[in-house]
């Protein structure tokens, strides 16, 4: 998972280079849509987990 974490964590930086003009579409929609998919996730447990659904 660590792994993981990183990855992501160097695929947002590299998102913000200096030297990158123009905005790469493909991976913006791929990190903002997991994301979501990881909150919508986190969401659902906790909400399992309070007993609140």
């Amino acid at each position: 998972m660590r792994r993981f974490a990183m990855k992501a964590l160097f695929t947002v930086l590299d998102l913000n280079r200096a030297e990158r003009t123009r905005i790469d579409w493909d991976r913006t929609v791929i990190v903002v849509s997991t994301a979501v998919t990881i909150g919508l996730v986190a969401l659902y447990i906790f909400g399992k987990s309070t007993a609140r659904w």
